[in-house]
C-alpha cells in the first residue's frame, strides 16, 4: 500500500496575500443592498455588470496581485542585504569597492557604495515600475476575462498597493503602516507608464476633485478616517458585519468625491451621494429600520441619475483587505 499525503500545501505569503485581495473584491461585490452598485440584487446603475461577472474579474486578478506580492518581497530582500552590507552579496565588496550589484527582476543596477540613501530610492523605484507594469497586464487580463468591460481597474491601484506594503513588511500590518508603504510606493513615478486620459482623470481636471492617484498618495484618508473607524463603531454597537460593511461603505460616501459619481452624474449626483449616505447613518444606520428606508432612498435616487458610486467601492475593498491584514498573522 502507499501512502499519500492528503494534507493542503502550505501557501506562501505571496499567494495568502493575493487571496486576501481577491476574497476583499469578492466580499465587496457581495455585500447587498448598495445604493446603484453591483450586489446580489441586480446591476445597479451599470448595464454591462452582473455580480458574475464581478466575480470572475476578481479571479482574474489573483496572478497579479500574487506577482506584486512576490516583486514586493523581493525589493525587500535586496533592501535588507544592502542595508546588512556588501559581505551579504557575497564578499563583492571586497573585489569592488565602489561599486555592487543588485538582482531585482532579473535586472541589474550598479550603485555607488557611498550612497546608501541612493541605492535605497532605486530600489524603491525598481518596485514602484515593477508594480505598474504587473498591474497593466492584470488589467489586460481583466479586460480578457470581461469581454472588455472595465470592473477593476480602480480596484488593481488601491489593493496592488497595499498589497505590496503588506508584503514588504509582514510583521508590520497596522492601517497606519500600510497606508503609509503604500503612499511612499504611490508618490513615486512610473516612468513607463502610458499616457492615459481615463475618466478619473478627466473629472478631476474638470472639478478639481482628488483621483484615486490622490487618494493613495495621501495614505488612503477615505479608509483609515472613514471607512475603517466606521466599520469597527458599527461591529462595536453589534449591527452585525453586513451592516457594519454597508455602514463603512456609507461613511466613504459622506466625504469621497467619488469621480465615477461625477463622471456620470456631474456635482448634483456628487451632493446626492454624500448627503444621501450621511443620511442613512444620521438615522442609525444600516442597521435600522429609518436608515434602511434612507439607503432605499438613496438607492432609487442614484439609480436615478444613473450615478454608481465605484470609487466608494473600490475603496470599501481596500477597508475590507487593511482590516483582515490586522486580523490575521502572516
Amino acid at each position: 500500500m502507499h501512502a499519500f499525503n492528503l494534507q493542503p500545501q502550505a501557501l506562501s505569503l505571496a499567494e495568502r496575500l493575493a487571496d486576501f485581495a481577491v476574497e476583499a473584491l469578492i466580499d465587496e461585490a457581495d455585500l447587498s443592498p448598495k445604493p446603484a452598485l453591483v450586489d446580489r440584487r441586480g446591476s445597479g446603475a451599470h448595464s454591462d455588470l452582473h455580480l458574475g461577472l464581478m466575480h470572475a474579474s476578481a479571479l482574474s486578478l489573483w496572478p497579479m496581485f500574487k506577482e506584486m506580492a512576490d516583486a514586493a518581497i523581493a525589493a525587500s530582500r535586496d533592501s535588507k542585504v544592502w542595508r546588512a552590507g556588501f559581505p551579504a552579496l557575497g564578499g563583492k565588496a571586497a573585489a569592488h569597492p565602489k561599486h555592487s550589484v543588485l538582482l531585482l527582476h532579473r535586472r541589474v543596477w550598479f550603485c555607488d557604495a557611498a550612497a546608501p540613501q541612493q541605492r535605497q530610492q532605486q530600489i524603491s523605484l525598481a518596485l514602484r515600475e515593477a508594480l505598474g507594469r504587473i498591474g497593466r497586464e492584470g488589467e489586460q487580463a481583466m479586460l480578457k476575462t470581461t469581454g472588455g468591460v472595465n470592473t477593476h481597474r480602480g480596484a488593481i491601484w488601491a489593493l496592488g498597493l497595499l498589497v505590496a506594503a503588506a508584503a514588504q513588511e509582514p510583521g508590520s500590518l497596522s492601517a497606519a503602516a500600510l497606508t503609509l508603504r503604500a503612499a511612499r510606493l504611490a508618490l513615486l513615478e512610473d516612468r513607463y507608464a502610458p499616457g492615459s486620459n481615463s475618466h478619473g482623470q478627466q473629472v478631476a481636471q474638470r472639478y478639481g476633485a482628488r483621483g484615486a492617484r490622490e487618494e493613495a498618495q495621501l495614505g488612503f484618508p477615505a479608509v483609515t478616517r472613514l471607512g475603517l473607524p466606521q466599520l469597527r463603531r458599527s461591529r462595536l454597537a453589534g449591527h452585525g458585519e453586513q451592516n457594519a460593511r454597508l455602514d463603512a461603505l456609507l461613511a466613504i460616501m459622506t466625504s469621497l468625491a467619488d469621480t465615477c459619481v461625477l463622471y456620470r452624474a456631474g456635482l448634483p449626483g456628487l451632493q446626492a451621494m454624500q448627503q444621501g449616505a450621511r443620511a442613512v447613518l444620521e438615522a442609525g444606520g444600516s442597521a435600522s429600520l429609518a436608515g434602511r428606508r434612507c439607503l432605499h432612498e438613496l438607492d432609487q435616487q442614484l439609480l436615478a441619475m444613473n450615478a454608481s458610486p465605484g470609487g466608494a467601492a473600490d475603496l470599501l475593498a481596500a477597508c475590507l483587505l487593511i482590516d483582515r491584514l490586522e486580523q490575521e498573522a502572516l
